[in-house]
């Protein structure tokens, strides 16, 4: 018989499914709608003020003279606060519940937005840029407390839904240059309208949602947490790696893309700050709309269909974007013929948005897979695969300032996300390959060259008879 407190693992485990299962059935739908509902606003806010800097930086940059690759680390020095927490915000979702560490988290990092504006120098803005970038976190809390409320096969497309919060970053570059006019230019009114803002949020956030089912179930039985290294035990396996190599390009690369866009448009293109930011916010909003149909499709088709979409379409367009402007000069009949290759604005932002488009679609389809292989531990390998992809959103600002500063090419960002997708690919086909060849060994052989299979069965026989 089951006593309180004193459960075993797989007893308690057991336990916790027939009680989570219950309750899952039982959860009146107008919970479910309002824990999702509130999720994505919060994830919306926090995401917008996690990529501030794309917008105030420019503000900060030209105020301290900073260069390419000191900008690229001012901007993306939030992206690593808010990925290093990730795995731990996580972990204290599943262990007390999603609802009050989400509370917590946004008032926290209010604070650190305040503090902000209390900077004067370009390492105090780097230390408040660390406070800020809790705001990250958000992501690793709200999937644990949104898969929650849901069963396995409605998992994706609420995953999806909630993902879409990543439209904050569309939300930044679009509006927070109108905003940043109507206070007559002064970026600090700007983060304090934002730090009241998450403020706000984390009070209807906890005034309006409850406790998921999980967490009810676990006080209800007395089941202990589990602890914080065994939260990471999945983190064994070189599956969760694989997926969170993904992440980091199509999380990553997006972030880091919406933070660098409009530094990209007013130097390439030399376009305003707030038309840069508009046309910014054109590649993330597609980024971010769509993953509620990456989380369908990924329960629909399956999430590795999705995957090879992402990935096969993302490198053909990121491909075009890293071409630079060419001037030929070609050896003609009559003489020396000239001529230039350059990208229209038009079209270079067609294909931004199609890669925006593409890479929602794959955000939704790698966390489609956590629930589905890790249903215990979706915190902690949730809190690791959103790591991952968010030091993407760190490394790769600071890797295209450098390559700015080093090359002086400036689709030279494009080259990198090129070969970073090449990798991502590869490994996924190579790791699907072997994963079928361990699963169905029989389809292994040749297929559609007999004479090959014969000559493989003779070399069979042969080493039989030799040995």
């Amino acid at each position: 018989m089951l006593r309180r407190g004193v459960l075993t693992n797989e007893r308690g485990t057991e336990a916790m499914t027939d009680a989570v299962r219950d309750d899952l059935a039982n959860v009146k739908k107008q919970d479910r709608v309002t824990a999702l509902s509130a999720s994505t606003l919060a994830f919306t806010v926090c995401f917008a003020v996690w990529t501030i800097f794309s917008i105030i930086g420019l503000k900060i940059k030209n105020e301290l003279g900073l260069n390419d690759t000191e900008f690229g680390l001012l901007v993306a020095t939030p992206i690593l606060t808010g990925s290093l927490s990730r795995i731990f915000l996580g972990i204290w979702a599943d262990q007390y519940g999603g609802r009050i560490v989400y509370t917590l988290l946004m008032l926290t990092t209010a604070f650190g937005v305040f503090l902000l504006t209390l900077a004067n120098s370009y390492p105090l803005f780097l230390l408040a840029a660390l406070g800020l970038g809790l705001a990250g976190g958000s992501f690793a809390v709200g999937i644990a407390y949104v898969s929650k409320w849901y069963p396995k096969e409605q998992q994706g497309t609420a995953l999806g839904i909630f993902g879409m919060g990543n439209v904050g970053a569309a939300i930044t570059n679009f509006g927070a240059p109108i905003l940043l006019v109507a206070l007559g230019g002064e970026w600090k009114s700007v983060a304090l309208v934002y730090a009241a803002i998450l403020v706000a949020t984390a009070i209807l956030f906890f005034l309006f949602t409850k406790d998921d089912p999980v967490h009810v179930a676990r006080k209800k039985l007395g089941i202990k947490r589990e602890s914080f290294v065994a939260q990471l035990a999945p983190l064994k396996h070189l599956q969760v790696w694989r997926f969170a190599f993904y992440y980091f390009f199509v999380f990553g690369g997006y972030v880091a893309l919406a933070l660098w866009l409009p530094r990209f448009y007013t130097g390439a293109y030399g376009l305003s700050l707030g038309t840069a930011g508009i046309l910014a916010a054109i590649y993330a909003l597609p980024g971010s709309v769509f993953r509620a149909l990456g989380g369908y499709l990924s329960d629909k088709i399956g999430a590795r269909a999705v995957m090879y979409w992402t990935f096969g379409v993302s490198l053909a367009v990121l491909f075009l974007l890293s071409y630079p402007s060419t001037d030929y000069r070609v050896a003609g009949i009559e003489g020396p013929i000239e001529f230039n290759i350059t990208i229209p604005l038009w079209m270079f932002v067609s294909l931004t948005i199609v890669l925006g488009f593409m890479m929602s679609l794959g955000k939704a389809a790698v966390y489609k897979h956590i629930p589905v292989y890790y249903p215990d531990h979706v915190g902690s390998v949730g809190g690791i695969v959103g790591l991952i992809g968010g030091l993407g959103g760190f490394f790769m600002p600071i890797a295209f300032g450098m390559m700015n500063d080093l090359i002086g090419v400036w689709t030279s960002c494009f080259m990198l996300l090129v070969a970073l997708v090449a990798v991502n690919l590869t490994w996924m086909h190579i790791a699907i390959l072997k994963s079928e060849k361990a699963k169905y060994p029989e389809q292994s052989g040749p297929k559609d060259l007999p004479e090959l299979e014969d000559l493989h069965n003779q070399l069979d026989e042969g080493s039989v008879s030799h040995g």
